[in-house]
């Protein structure tokens, strides 16, 4: 059927309009394409050529500063300064060893530095950033900043790393921290993930170790923008870390520095305790080091030195260093026989000398002996053949009972490294240690601190705090964290008979303050100060049958590492008790002209806040301590408390 030409007139009309219909719908199409394309290519031209070179968003962890630590009134003894370093991330870098060379070119890198750098740089995760070097100066670290877009991967940073103001001084207590080891990952059950930052500070002894879940603080993170040659093109946020807790010390700055300094160059130890409440304000051990070494990381010639130094300047003696106390236990022998009844003050026992026991003889230190002895003149003068005889009523079960109670034989738990328990036998002890029947020599021996008893300095300050205030004081070291204190150590009654306590008190004031007491030379002239106290001499060497006719040789005529240890213990002041002391001066020979003198000069130190006056000395002896005391190094504090201090 033939269409008309009307019809094929109106049906032209409807395909142009459909078509200019379509056309003006392409013909927006292609504008609105148009338009995205250009603002796609013009104007996010930048973001999108970023992406081109596939940039990628990185996560990095900020470390936490370390939590200070102060003394009792502020001072500060742990802190951090700044630390101007290089970081390297792997992940950043096609070719780690001209990036390597190209940044020896500003900084002075040794052939051994760029080794380790290399080195720690394969054993780390490419994502993580590596410590390349540290401790800059301002200059090199300009250096690297302005050249810092020729070396993708490579960044400035300024961190923070530990420092000790006080140096020797608290060397033995705080300890120090070193970068972290693989030995400290594997020791460490799901080791927080800012330990894998190479060389972040990890606290490795004393307090810093102890404390260190506390002093570490919380990681934070940033998150940078970086392009495909590693150059971080801007950081796009971070949540800030949490920096560690603070850490107050009882410890008595200005005491710990009097005593780490009169205890001068000896192989010693020293421990001061407030008899009220257990805070230990001094715990000296010498020789000492310098812990920033460790920090900054020590020669192999100077830890060498540490190691071979016969004094043992890296043992904390006064909590690790176990010693036979010698006379310093005869208050134990005593108490114990005391509360069991066996003897009263006015008993006497004869010394002649020696004692024969099981067809041996057990000497007195007096070879001509004390003649007849009661309970305070057998401390005031030391003598060994009371102690003998009461040893035989006694039994060391009873002994090893009371001393026990008074703090020996026992781990105090303290914030320092490798704290001993000392050792107080009993007969069950030896069947199962020494596979040996105990005898009665034991016991005379262990009357008299010889023979198995083992102590530390620590637990013979303890042992004299409690015999001075008849109360379970148990020692404590950290006083606040984050101003919340700690529970204080005063104890409770120690469940002694009072008038018991009191002889031994009496016996112990005569050792001090009377004549022919074995530490009268060395008593305090200002009444209301005087110290109450007990000489010690522990023998390291058996003296022969043979040498005791031909008469024993003196200290001084023996090597050093065959002479006696010297000790002293005692309390002041003796009729308001505060402070109780412990000394001990490996192979220092007797007690009563090393330990003792050097017991009170520290006990007078504690009551006088600072080096002591003259007038609390024997006149005769003025001149003499004027220069001792006025060669120590001592420090008196000139500045502010910094409790807030940052560095």
């Amino acid at each position: 059927m033939r269409r008309s030409p009307k019809d094929t007139e109106e049906s032209a009309r409807l395909v142009t309009r459909r078509g200019l219909v379509l056309g003006g719908l392409m013909g927006g199409f292609a504008v609105v394409l148009g338009g995205r394309m250009r603002h796609l290519q013009v104007d996010q031209a930048d973001q999108f050529r970023l992406l081109a070179e596939e940039n990628r968003i990185n996560i990095r962890l900020l470390p936490p500063a370390r939590g200070l630590i102060t003394d009792r009134n502020g001072f500060l003894i742990a802190g951090n300064e700044q630390n101007y370093r290089v970081v390297m991330v792997r992940d950043e870098i096609e070719d780690t060893d001209q990036a390597l060379y190209e940044l020896s070119k500003l900084i002075n890198m040794t052939a051994d530095e760029m080794a380790r750098a290399k080195e720690e740089l394969k054993k780390r995760s490419r994502l993580v950033p590596v410590t390349i070097a540290d401790r800059l100066s301002w200059e090199d670290l300009s250096q690297v900043a302005v050249n810092a877009p020729a070396l993708p991967g490579i960044t400035p940073e300024v961190g923070l790393s530990r420092i000790y103001p006080r140096q020797e001084d608290y060397a033995h207590i705080i300890g120090y921290v070193g970068p972290v080891s693989d030995y400290d990952l594997d020791r460490i059950e799901n080791p927080d993930p800012v330990l894998q930052i190479p060389k972040f500070q990890l606290g490795k002894s004393g307090v810093e170790n102890k404390l260190e879940d506390q002093l570490r603080g919380r990681a934070g993170t940033k998150r940078v923008e970086v392009n495909a040659v590693g150059r971080v093109m801007r950081e796009l946020g971070r949540d800030e870390s949490e920096k560690g807790r603070n850490v107050r010390l009882t410890i008595d700055t200005r005491l710990q520095n009097f005593t780490q300094a009169r205890l001068g160059e000896e192989s010693a130890a020293a421990v001061v305790i407030d008899v009220n409440n257990g805070d230990l304000l001094a715990v000296g051990s010498s020789p000492s080091f310098d812990p920033n070494k460790f920090v900054r990381g020590i020669s192999v010639p100077d830890y060498r030195d540490l190691l071979d130094n016969k004094y043992r300047p890296l043992a904390n003696k006064a909590v690790q260093g176990a010693y036979p106390p010698g006379s310093t236990y005869k208050m134990v022998t005593a108490l114990a026989a005391l509360e069991e009844g066996l003897i009263t003050p006015e008993d006497t026992f004869y010394c002649g000398g020696f004692l024969e026991v099981a067809n041996r003889r057990f000497h007195c230190w007096k070879r001509g002996g004390h003649g007849k002895v009661d309970l305070k003149n057998s401390l005031k003068q030391s003598c060994d053949v009371y102690y003998y005889e009461l040893a035989q009523e006694v039994g060391v079960e009873k002994m090893t009972e009371m001393a026990r109670r008074l703090g020996l034989g026992q781990r105090h738990d303290l914030e320092m490294s490798a704290v001993v328990a000392g050792l107080t036998p009993t007969k069950q002890w030896k069947l199962e240690a020494r596979e040996a029947e105990w005898v009665i020599g034991d016991s005379l021996n262990a009357a008299i601190g010889q023979g198995f008893v083992l102590a530390s300095p620590l637990q013979l300050a303890v042992m004299t705090a409690r015999l001075a205030t008849n109360r379970t004081v148990t020692p404590r070291l950290v006083r606040e964290i984050d101003g919340e204190a700690r529970p204080s150590g005063a104890g409770e009654p120690l469940g002694v008979s009072s008038s018991n306590l009191r002889y031994i008190q009496e016996g112990m004031f005569a050792v001090a303050n009377e004549q022919k007491g074995t530490a009268y030379s060395t008593r305090i002239a200002e009444k209301s100060k005087r110290m109450a106290g007990k000489t010690g001499t522990s023998q390291v060497r058996n003296i022969t049958a043979a040498e005791r006719r031909a008469g024993v040789f003196r200290n001084e005529d023996l090597p050093w590492e065959r002479r006696d240890h010297a000790l002293y213990v005692g309390f002041a002041p003796y009729d308001a008790p505060r402070f109780a002391i412990s000394v001990v001066v490996e192979h220092g020979g007797g007690g009563s002209q090393t330990a003792a003198p050097i017991a009170r000069d520290i006990m007078l130190a504690a009551q006088n806040d600072g080096v002591p006056p003259l007038s609390d000395y024997p006149q005769a002896q003025r001149g003499r301590i004027s220069s001792a005391l006025s060669k120590l190094p001592v420090w008196e504090p000139g500045e502010p408390r910094p409790e807030d201090e940052q560095a």
